[in-house]
């Protein structure tokens, strides 16, 4: 289906500002092989005591469904470890034999959990009312403080940081929705904006979710969404049809094709008509945007743009090649197939108004694509090559269930849970045009999506996806930070699987169980596992027989969907630590060892019992992969990140989380743990940062009254400032062998300067600098990621543009030459903002590929290449097929790396490079 939104790089923000929570996933129901159990069933939660769910309950429950639903989750206390006083009803389902379902959002002191919601599921009424299951994501443990100490404009600015290229950053504004708590290990708070900004590349808006650690003051989550502007007034006419005096009608009006269609209207006081229609309890209006731009429609329906009119019943060419005749008319379609099929009342379930605006261009030029914007449909006007995209059923139907799925279960736009937010949108879409077009599940075309917007050309290259494509998790997983983590790449893995329900149960039932799944089960942050528990679930309530809950079961297993598929994908690397919970603090790796920021059980807190603390720490392992990661930071309550290591000692930032300690302090420890963490910097508002270790020499540089400045602590003695030129800012430090180096940049007139510097702290002077102008108007040069290695110094050398390809230098370090180890124009020269790994015989680097004329795969996803130190033939570095990034060079060819291969971020090294892939 054409997508809701566009990948990370649309905004120009970089692929690794997605961030995955990380959430194992729980264990698969076996499926059933004979009569239910009356004993319950339970599947264990991971990373919280509360389990994720409950079933084959008999209950009893007295009062109201949400009094009676806390009451049984305090009662069972032992059973669930949930405290219904941090419980919030947001939400509540109930279908024609009786069930209810109740969804209770968790806050944490009061402070919602970001994508915490627990279900309990009733059936019966009056002294017959019981609870026959309970589930969804409830976290314990947390411990996260509920009090922002970073100031609100700086986490504004932080926010509207994330948007990379200047221009688009310049003019985007920061939608503030308040504090939320992200469920991971203890917990971060965090300040949510949605960012609204333009394309750079299509000039079209572009919307993200983004997450601001509101102790740190670091961007701790970020996904593309499109939320609507908050600019602009409301219409409410489409809200509230009936107190504009309109009466219900029927006209004549032809479609995008020219056919002739009857549609609902309605009559207005003074005799004219409009696109209303009436006969349903959810009014549907559609309006003709008349060519103007869909960023008009952000904040709501203009006042001035009436809906779609005709001064008598028969509606005029234009209402067809629109496409609002086909907009109404398919929003009838999909109205109905809701409420007739599956008693749904509407997109929101309760009769609110259903709105569409058909005929929106951007940038002033046609528009092919589609979505929901979080109030209403955007149909684009197609162009030479596609009809309207009102006139795809299919189309309005994904499109629509996502409003469907937003009032529901709500599932977040990223990774496991944006695809199947995707992939059930996938699967309605199309049941919803095959139940209504009469056609059979073995006709060809009725998995593909998208297929009849095209004006031309066969439906099988048309369509957008299929989902008869037969992709599973174990052989066509995408892992990464593209499209939100597979967003849509991965959704045919999970909508054929449900597909493959529709076509081996009948379609009704089929129909059904997916329903009953999204509303009564599912929850914003479940994965691919959660989703088949949740079916299997949903099928059990419907009282599927155990031949068919079977099928189910076979429909996921035959897409690799089942309990450690992870685990069952091949990879040529070892893993160091699992799921690491910030991918976007690198690791640092020396001397056979590795530092990151890892998830472990807190050895404080206890093991065991599946209510293990994880906390926002920095632990250390050999990079061999033997014994067992220990603990490296001190557990003081504080945020510990962005290590580096030389190999004995390690060094890095703390950082103060509450409103009495928002202190940022440099720390040292020896990796064996036989030393004490020894402060190195504290100072009332100065930010450390950039830190190095080589032997007795530590680096960093501090930030504070407007400029940054470097610092020195040589053989254990104080640090001490060195001297900077005015105007001049350094980046990337790098320490080794008595040598520090850096980035230094400074403004020469209209020319902007960037120079790696080299600093012999025995002489006590810079002893290299190599400098790159940028001429007015030329193309700007930047050099960038120093490393000190071999004896030499080496940085990268590419224009100032996103996806820009980079040459890799390497110069002397009394300054005496400079040679060019990979050139830009090089097969697989590294990509502009990737970071250098460099050992004393081998330079690593991250080659990012631009979205491929077929779409992504795993082989154009980030990968990582290694050379000679002295240059030569780049080989792939590993042959892991996800995304790879933050590479940290050890011994010799050694790396350790973030890989995204298993459907998380890993820690993995490999020894060598893997060569040809």
């Amino acid at each position: 289906m054409p997508r809701r939104s566009r990948t990370s790089t649309a905004l120009g923000i970089g692929a690794t500002a997605v961030v995955a929570l990380a959430l194992a996933a729980p264990p698969a129901l076996a499926g059933p092989a004979a009569a239910p159990d009356p004993v319950p069933s339970l599947v264990a939660g991971q990373d919280t005591a509360a389990p994720q769910l409950v079933t084959g309950l008999a209950e009893p429950a007295v009062g109201s469904p949400a009094d009676a639903a806390r009451a049984h989750l305090a009662a069972h206390a032992d059973r669930y470890h949930v405290d219904p006083g941090e419980l919030t009803e947001v939400g509540s389902e109930s279908t024609a034999d009786g069930r209810r379902t109740v969804r209770f959002e968790q806050r944490h002191d009061g402070v919602p959990v970001f994508g915490a919601q627990y279900l309990v599921h009733l059936t019966g009424e009056g002294a017959g009312q019981r609870v026959e299951s309970v589930g969804g994501r409830y976290f314990t443990g947390l411990t996260a403080p509920t009090t922002a100490t970073v100031p609100a404009a700086a986490l504004r600015d932080l926010a509207l940081g994330s948007v990379q290229d200047p221009k688009a950053r310049a003019a985007a504004t920061a939608e503030d929705h308040g504090l939320v708590v992200l469920p991971d290990g203890a917990g971060r708070l965090a300040q949510r904006f949605t960012v609204h900004a333009t394309d750079p590349a299509t000039g079209g808006p572009q919307a993200r979710e983004v997450f601001v650690d509101a102790t740190v003051g670091v961007v701790a989550l970020a996904y593309d969404t499109r939320a609507p502007h908050p600019a602009g007034g409301t219409d409410q006419r489409a809200a509230a049809p009936a107190a504009a005096g309109l009466e219900p009608a029927t006209g004549t009006a032809p479609d995008a094709r020219g056919n002739s269609a009857k549609v609902n209207i309605a009559r207005l006081p003074d005799g004219s008509y409009q696109l209303t229609d009436l006969t349903r309890p959810a009014a549907i209006t559609t309006y003709d945007a008349g060519g103007r731009d869909e960023m008009d429609f952000g904040g709501g329906i203009p006042a001035d743009l009436p809906p779609a009119h005709s001064p008598g019943p028969g509606f005029p060419a234009s209402t067809g090649t629109s496409g609002a005749t086909d907009a109404s008319v398919n929003a009838g379609i999909v109205y109905d197939f809701y409420h007739d099929r599956l008693g749904r009342n509407g997109l929101d379930g309760k009769g609110g108004a259903i709105t569409s605006v058909v005929n929106v261009t951007q940038d002033g030029a046609p528009y092919a694509n589609a979505y929901w914007d979080g109030k209403k449909m955007i149909y684009g006007s197609g162009g030479p090559n596609y009809y309207p995209f009102s006139a795809a059923l299919d189309i309005a139907g994904h499109e629509m269930t996502h409003g469907v799925i937003s009032n529901t279960a709500d599932l977040a736009g990223m990774g496991q849970a944006g695809a199947m937010n995707e992939a059930i949108a996938d699967y309605f879409g199309n049941a919803i045009e095959v139940t209504a077009r009469g056609m059979s599940m073995n006709d060809p075309a009725a998995a593909l999506l998208g297929e009849s917007k095209c004006r031309t050309g066969t439906p099988q290259a048309c369509a957008d996806r299929r989902m008869d494509d037969h992709r599973t998790t174990v052989n066509d997983y995408l892992g990464g930070t593209i499209d939100n983590g597979g967003q849509h790449l991965n959704a045919t893995i999970f909508s054929g699987a449900l597909w493959d329900i529709r076509r081996t149960l009948d379609p009704l039932t089929a129909d059904r169980v997916v329903y009953r799944a999204l509303t009564a089960y599912l929850t914003p942050l479940d994965d691919f596992v959660a989703g088949r528990n949740a079916a299997l679930a949903a099928g059990r309530d419907l009282g599927l027989s155990p031949a068919q809950l079977r099928t189910v079961a076979a429909a996921f297993d035959g897409h690799g969907i089942r309990t450690g598929w992870e685990s069952r994908i091949g990879m040529d690397s070892r893993t160091l630590a699992r799921s690491l919970s910030y991918s976007m603090a690198p690791p640092a790796a020396a001397g056979g060892h590795w530092v990151a920021m890892a998830p472990a059980p807190d050895p404080v807190k206890g093991t065991g019992g599946g209510n293990d603390s994880k906390t926002t720490a920095l632990y250390t392992g050999s990079t061999t992969g033997r014994g067992t990661p220990v603990r490296l930071s001190p557990d003081d309550g504080r945020y510990h990140s962005w290590p580096a290591t030389d190999g004995t000692n390690a060094v890095w930032k703390a950082i103060g989380t509450t409103a009495q300690d928002h202190s940022r302090e440099l720390l040292t420890a020896p990796l064996s743990g036989a030393g004490p963490v020894r402060s190195l910097f504290l100072a009332p508002g100065q930010e450390p940062g950039s830190a190095q270790i080589s032997g007795g020499d530590i680096a960093f540089t501090v930030n504070g009254s407007g400029r940054t400045g470097i610092w020195l602590s040589h053989d254990g003695a104080p640090a001490v400032e060195l001297p900077l030129a005015d105007g001049h800012h350094p980046d990337d430090l790098t320490l080794k062998d008595g040598y520090l180096a850096w980035t230094e940049s400074w403004q020469d007139g209209q020319q902007h300067v960037t120079a790696p510097t080299v600093y012999s702290i025995a002489a006590g002077k810079v002893t290299a600098q190599y400098t790159a102008h940028a001429a007015p108007g030329a193309a700007a040069s930047t050099a960038s990621s120093a490393r000190l290695a071999g004896g030499r110094l080496l940085w990268m050398d590419a224009p100032n543009r996103i996806g820009a390809h980079a040459a890799i230098r390497s110069g002397a370090l009394d300054g005496s030459g400079v040679n060019e180890v990979l050139a830009a124009d090089a097969p697989n020269a590294p990509t502009i903002g990737s970071n250098l790994a460099a050992s004393d015989q081998a330079v690593t680097y991250k080659v990012e590929s631009t979205k491929p004329a077929g779409g992504w795969t795993n082989a154009a996803l980030p990968k990582l290449w290694q050379l000679p130190l002295g240059g030569g033939t780049p080989q792939r570095l590993s042959c892991n097929r996800g995304g790879q990034d933050q590479p940290a060079a050890d011994q010799g060819t050694r790396v350790v790396w973030l890989d995204s291969t298993p459907g998380r971020t890993d820690l993995v090294v490999r020894d060598r490079a893997a060569g040809t892939c």
